[in-house]
């Protein structure tokens, strides 16, 4: 396992967060101070401006207001004396610009470090100052930022009156630098900068003792679990206190015995399972979703002669050569056991394959079983049972033909009498006719199981086929039973020979009406599943019972033996059928219930769409 680097492991991440907490707190707390220190350093600085500027407009107010004769100075100079008085005692004081102004609006006094003595006895034009000396009211002192500098200044106006406060003699024009305010506030920041950072530098000590205590349980956990990823469960986790990392540390020390429980669980079913597959005498093939091969028992490697090394992660359909059946895994779902035929030139082998699908918790298919047997020595029987009925029709076949010429001549008059001797050869003649049908089932039978027969393919549209059919039925059918199609109107498209499947329809239908009550209905279906073409017909016939389902497509079986052979069938039609089907790589089957009626089913592989345009 890659180790972590410092810088992405959890021990970095808190001290991080301390500091950043911490940051987040000295922030918030030295911006209210700052900001509450600045209202408080501002209101005494104005506070202090302004008892100042009183006092000195008191003393202008006076000089405005005094008498002069010729030996008293000039109010000019009296108000230059003053000002330049007040700037000298007042040391906390740093003026930008002090003026004077009488009535005129003209500048009879000025001071400043902007001070600009060409200025005095010029008119001002100023809106806000000559609005004071006709309203009289003192403007609202305000701070701003001087140009070029960006100094802040406090900037005001003020009357002055004469001893009844009702005329305005001249006003007093101020700027003052608030410099004390900003230098005390620059202070000030500088300590909460050197603070902050001296609580950073013992937040990250702290923070690196507290993280390593989280940390190093953690780290030990960690080491615990690469231990289990091995398989070892004897070591666990010391946990030392019984805070939240002390209850993870109990419950990863639960974990570790619950899983060693589980593994020794896991390995005797193992055991078991290895036991019985070795054991079986069926072969067990298990693959993936995908058909991979992932497991193969002993009896399974002997009958497919490969070894599982050989074959793992193989796929199924590849390694039993079932590219003939089936093209995709998916398909096996609906096949669930074939016949597949591994023989060679020194060997005959036939293995039966039965098909399961395995199931996750989630219902969903995860994977499948393939359980495979010898069926040769089966299908040999089967062989020699078919050839056995080969020779004994063909030894009849003649001489039957032989007695149904004879006994037509005789049923054209040569009995001589008239009355017995007609219904006895119209009973020859049926019988006759019956065991003719009867070899000549066998005959095609035997041919179907050695593969005689060449199917006369072609591409065919199944629904308007299977309506001509259905319609060829219908104008010949009793009154008794009626016809229902619920037949799709998409085309669909098959590659099939037409005598042989229309072989088996006929069949199918005839069974249908014979066993059909007076008043029933005969349904005609037809719709696709996947790569399919699914066909059904059902009837309201007697039924059959369950167990008899599937025997019907044996050779010779009749359900109802007596009323079979009262409606001349030979018992071989729908084991035909059932050939005929299987040569087109369908399948064919039959459900039914006692007194509900039968519905038979068959499939037929549709033509994809790329065959279909090359057609």
């Amino acid at each position: 396992m890659k180790k972590v680097g410092f810088f992405q492991s959890v021990r970095l991440k808190l001290i991080v967060v301390y500091i950043l907490l911490l940051l987040l707190g000295i922030q918030v707390i030295g911006a209210y101070f700052v900001s509450q220190l600045d209202k408080q350093l501002t209101s005494n600085f104005t506070s202090s401006i302004d008892n100042q500027l009183n006092s000195l407009t008191f003393s202008l107010q006076n000089a405005f207001n005094a008498e002069r004769d010729g030996d008293s100075p000039t109010l000019e100079d009296e108000v230059q004396g003053l000002i330049s008085d007040f700037i000298e005692e007042t040391q906390s004081i740093n003026p930008r610009k002090l003026q004077i102004l009488n009535s005129n609006a003209n500048i009879i006094a000025s001071v400043g470090t902007r001070d600009d003595s060409s200025d005095i006895g010029k008119k001002v034009t100023d809106y806000q100052l000559t609005n004071v000396l006709f309203i009289g009211e003192a403007t609202e002192p305000k701070f701003k930022r001087e140009e070029g500098s960006n100094d802040r200044v406090y900037v005001g106006t003020r009357p002055i009156t004469d001893e009844t406060g009702e005329e305005v003699l001249g006003l007093l024009h101020y700027e003052v630098y608030g410099d004390d305010i900003s230098r005390q506030m620059e202070e000030i920041s500088s300590i909460f900068a050197k603070g902050t950072v001296l609580a950073i530098v013992v937040t990250a000590l702290l923070g690196i003792l507290v993280a390593r205590t989280i940390t190093k349980p953690l780290t030990e956990m960690k080491r615990q679990a690469q231990i289990m990823a091995t398989g070892d469960f004897s070591q666990k986790v010391n946990v030392r206190g019984n805070d939240e990392i002390g209850e993870l540390g109990h419950a990863f020390n639960d974990m570790n015995d619950k899983l060693k429980l589980a593994q020794a669980t896991t390995e005797g079913e193992r055991r078991k399972l290895s036991s019985v597959l070795s054991n079986m005498s069926d072969g067990v093939i298990a693959t993936d979703r995908l058909g991979a091969i992932i497991l193969m028992n002993a009896p399974a490697s002997k009958l497919i002669g490969q070894r599982f090394e050989d074959i793992q992660g193989q796929s199924l359909i590849d390694v039993l050569d079932l590219g003939d059946q089936i093209e995709e895994m998916g398909e096996v779902e609906e096949t669930n056991s074939m016949i597949i035929d591994l023989s060679n030139d020194e060997n005959h082998l036939l293995l039966k394959a039965n098909f399961s699908v395995v199931e996750d918790e989630n219902n969903e298919m995860d994977g499948f079983i393939t359980v495979i047997s010898d069926v040769t020595e089966q299908q040999r029987v089967e062989q020699e049972r078919r050839e056995f009925v080969s020779n004994v029709s063909h030894e009849l076949r003649t001489p039957l033909t032989t007695m149904r010429s004879y006994i037509e001549a005789l049923n054209d008059g040569a009995w001589q009498d008239p009355d017995i001797a007609p219904r006895f050869l119209d009973v020859t003649q049926n019988e006759t006719d019956r065991m003719i049908r009867l070899v000549n089932d066998l005959l095609q039978l035997t041919k179907m199981d050695h593969k005689e027969t060449t199917l006369m393919k072609k591409r065919v549209e199944f629904i308007s086929f299977y309506e001509s059919i259905i319609e060829r039925f219908e104008m010949n059918k009793d009154d008794k039973v009626s016809f229902v199609r619920s037949l799709t109107k998409k085309k669909m498209y098959v590659w099939i020979d037409k005598d042989k499947i229309t072989q088996v329809l006929d069949n199918v239908i005839s069974n249908a009406i014979k066993y059909s009550p007076e008043g029933g209905s005969i349904t005609f279906e037809a719709s696709t599943t996947r790569k399919q073409l699914r066909v059904s017909i059902t009837d309201e016939g007697i039924g059959m019972p369950p167990d008899t389902v599937d025997k019907i497509f044996d050779r010779f079986y009749r359900v109802d033996k007596s009323r079979a052979r009262e409606m001349g069938g030979t018992g071989l039609g729908l084991a035909i059928a059932r050939e005929i089907i299987d040569a087109h790589h369908g399948k064919i089957w039959a459900e039914s219930r006692e007194g509900e009626g039968t519905t038979v089913y068959f499939t037929l592989p549709l033509m994809s769409q790329k065959r279909r345009d090359k057609s």
